[in-house]
């Protein structure tokens, strides 16, 4: 296996099995229309299906009208320039086609699948590919090496009818001109006086630079470098086609001489490519883009040491202003899609790249804010393009390229009403999809948690820790004997030397005695003896965990994976106290909804008042992680009907909150589709949920365990949790048995808590 990277967070293993199970690969088939009946098969197929074949075989526009082709996007590869690992041929691509095909859908509701042509000949693939292509209303054409890949662009532009879009050209060149808007407007200066130059004359390169062109760039004010020099008019040597067009009459020879009164550089050549000094010669204001990956040109840390007033942007995560391509395809391609645009040409591409500054520009919703930690991001030099999860991206992009589209004649069928159009588009976004990712980025964007894996010698645990670390989520403290670690380290190929992953072994830690006398004092009065408590901080992991967060030598712990729940529980609550109500509560993710349940593991009969607290402590915590809480109390009954015992306890729960004068919406008793499906709610004008209740309070710990495991083995939805919250630190107790991904979710969360407790 290849050396991918030195900030992979994850072993190769966890990489292998994420493609391979459940079911081989990361996308599948679903139908959109009911298969149920022999009259649905009979509209389906034969003989209902003849009438749209008649219709499109009148007209081949109606296909869009007809089939999926309006919404299906073909991303297609010969596997000649896989990321950034070469030419491995047509198969070794697919899974990045797959993994395109998903983002896609994540980010834009667009239908896609992959299609790998085993060929490297330009005029065979292109033969293939305008075949087909009247199949898809758009094709992605994806790691094809240059400069190949102009040529088929170009052509299959001019053969097919449809948008054909090289993403490893055109994406990089959207958001980094969208970057150079907005850090010319920050540095106060304008794109037609802008002295550019750009280090690297690949297929990204060189669209950049024709795209920063199209946006205001002069052509005179450019110089392009490659690894030969300067490409200046009339180099006798290593020129093409697409080179020539970008030449210029410059006497400049090298990048540092280009770069001498410079007001721009634009790498997307490789590691190390520009320099301190060259750094140091350029204008006032410098606005510096090294987009190589996974090194930059140059580091934000050089460019700072000699420069603090230059404008950074990094195709990296870890760095300010990332230049992410996922910020433009699926959205440029759900513009022309809906507008079933014949081609994306410039204006369309210049259209995206000016929303994508303009978004920039508003004030950051709390969605995104929640993924920072509440950091408030404002525009400036270190926040010059959107991030990756901003949920404005699906309803603000989209229209502004859809209108490039009608403007420029290119667009089949114009959108009469644009506002409608956005509404609808914020109806296609997936909340779900979202949620662990603003955790997870709240959790990054957060000071570092060290947190307790509990059961420390488990080869699960060894593996979650090792994916937490390298995911830098925080600092992981294995609980055991070391030599027993690292020997199961080892076993799964995990060198923790490397990792600085700390090892505790806590019957011969320094704190041992400190941990024993402190937790006797607390316990001493509850018929433990000081032996006792010696043994229990000896022999018990929980307990000597429990107590490290307890003295704050830790901050938050993950434990469960080999003791039932309720043991655990009574084990860590000898040590915590709770600070609130605790509850479990649960994170049903299904068909773009995000749910919460409680309370799923502590109450199991709760009275009136119990329930109210449960509901003020479940809606508590959904507002930490972003969310508006909307709580509904569910029942068999329907408010009063069939009347029962524990309809009488959701009533008066209702009660109670509402002498308490609660500031989140809650009503009940109700079913559950009256609470998930406003428009049942006819027969009752009086309900208070103005939306679709994301809070479900369940009756008794039986109901929410029951439905949530029934849903989570049916399929089709993601349960995550219980997660335990209440307590005075945080502390996540996973299911017997968890695998590596479920504690890796339940430390973040824990880590994130922690930190969400820390702001109050």
């Amino acid at each position: 296996m290849p050396d991918l990277t030195d900030k992979q967070t994850f072993s190769d293993q966890d990489a292998l099995d994420f493609h391979r199970v459940p079911v081989p690969g990361k996308i599948s088939m679903a139908p959109t229309k009911p298969m149920a009946t022999q009259r649905d098969l009979s509209l389906a197929y034969s003989p209902g299906v003849a009438l749209p074949v008649l219709a499109i075989a009148e007209d081949a526009d109606k296909a869009y009208d007809y089939t999926a082709k309006g919404n299906m996007v073909a991303v297609i590869s010969n596997g000649t320039a896989i990321l950034g690992l070469g030419n491995l041929g047509h198969m070794a691509s697919k899974p990045v086609m797959e993994g395109k095909s998903v983002l896609f859908k994540r980010f834009a509701d667009v239908d896609s699948f992959d299609v790998e042509v085993k060929t490297t000949d330009p005029d065979e693939f292109v033969t293939v590919v305008k075949n087909i292509g009247d199949t898809w209303g758009g094709i992605n054409l994806e790691d094809i090496k240059s400069p190949e890949c102009f040529e088929i662009e170009s052509q299959l532009q001019d053969l097919l009818d449809i948008p054909v879009f090289h993403d490893d050209q055109h994406g990089t060149a959207i958001i980094s001109t969208a970057g150079l808007i907005n850090a010319a407007h920050i540095a106060g200066k304008k794109l037609e006086d802008l002295k550019v130059v750009l280090s690297g004359a690949g297929a990204a390169g060189l669209s950049s630079i024709a795209l920063m062109k199209a946006a205001g760039v002069r052509a005179e004010n450019t110089v392009i470098v490659d690894r030969d020099g300067v490409v200046y008019k009339g180099r006798p040597s290593g020129m093409d086609q697409w080179k020539a067009a970008h030449a210029t009459e410059t006497p400049h020879r090298t990048l540092s001489e280009a770069m001498v009164g410079a007001d721009v550089v634009i790498g997307l050549s490789a590691k190390g490519a520009i320099t301190r000094e060259m750094v140091a010669t350029m204008a006032p204001n410098p606005i510096i883009f090294a987009m190589a990956n996974p090194d930059p040109e140059i580091t934000p840390e050089d460019v700072q040491s000699v420069r603090s007033d230059a404008i950074i942007a990094t195709g990296r995560s870890d760095y300010a202003n990332q230049v992410n391509n996922v910020l433009a395809f699926p959205y440029l391609f759900r513009g022309a899609l809906d507008v079933r645009a014949r081609r994306i040409n410039h204006e369309m591409k210049v259209a995206c790249a000016q929303a994508l500054a303009a978004l920039a520009r508003e004030d950051v919703p709390d969605e995104v804010a929640a993924a920072y930690r509440g950091r408030k991001l404002k525009f400036g030099r270190d926040y010059i393009i959107p991030t990756p999860f901003d949920p404005r991206l699906i309803w603000f992009i989209p229209p502004f390229v859809a209108q490039a589209a009608m403007d420029t004649g290119v667009a089949r069928k114009p959108i009469e009403d644009m506002d409608a159009y956005r509404a609808s588009l914020r109806q296609r976004l997936d909340p779900s999809a979202a949620l662990m990712q603003n955790i997870s980025g709240a959790v990054r964007a957060a000071p570092n948690k060290r947190v307790v894996f509990a059961e420390g010698e488990e080869t699960a645990v060894i593996r979650a820790a090792w994916g937490f670390k390298q995911a830098e989520l925080g600092t992981p403290i294995l609980l055991g004997r070391e030599e027993l670690i690292r020997k199961n380290a080892a076993e799964a190929g995990l060198n923790f030397d490397e990792m600085g992953i700390e090892i505790i072994n806590a019957r011969i830690s320094e704190r041992n005695a400190e941990y024993t006398e402190w937790l006797y004092a607390k316990l001493q009065r509850r018929g433990y003896l000081r032996r006792d408590v010696q043994r229990m901080i000896n022999q018990d992991r929980n307990y000597f965990g429990a107590t490290m967060i307890a003295r704050g030598q830790a901050d938050a712990m993950v434990t469960g994976v080999t003791r039932n729940f309720n043991m655990v529980l009574k084990e860590v609550r000898r040590v915590l106290d709770v600070k609130e109500r605790m509850i479990g509560l649960s994170v049903l993710l299904a068909k773009g909804r995000t749910l919460f349940v409680a309370d799923t593991s502590i109450h199991e009969l709760p009275d009136a008042s119990e329930l109210a607290e449960i509901a003020i402590q479940a809606a508590a915590t959904v507002r930490k992680l972003g969310k508006t809480p909307r709580v509904a109390f569910l029942s068999y009954s329907t408010f009063g009907n069939p009347p029962g015992e524990r309809g009488e306890k959701v009533r008066e729960a209702i009660r109670i909150l509402d002498s308490k004068g609660v500031d989140f919406e809650y009503e009940g008793e109700m079913p559950p589709e009256l609470a998930l499906e406003p428009e049942l709610r006819g027969a009752y004008p009086f309900m208070r949920l103005t939306g679709h209740a994301n809070v479900l309070v369940m009756p008794a710990i039986h109901s929410a365990a029951i439905s949530t495991r029934l849903v989570q083995s049916l399929g089709g939805a993601t349960v995550i949790g219980p997660l335990l919250v209440g307590l005075e630190k945080s502390v996540q107790i996973v299911s017997l048995g968890a695998s590596v991904s479920e504690i890796i979710t339940a430390a973040t969360f824990a880590a994130y808590e922690e930190g969400a407790e820390g702001e109050e």
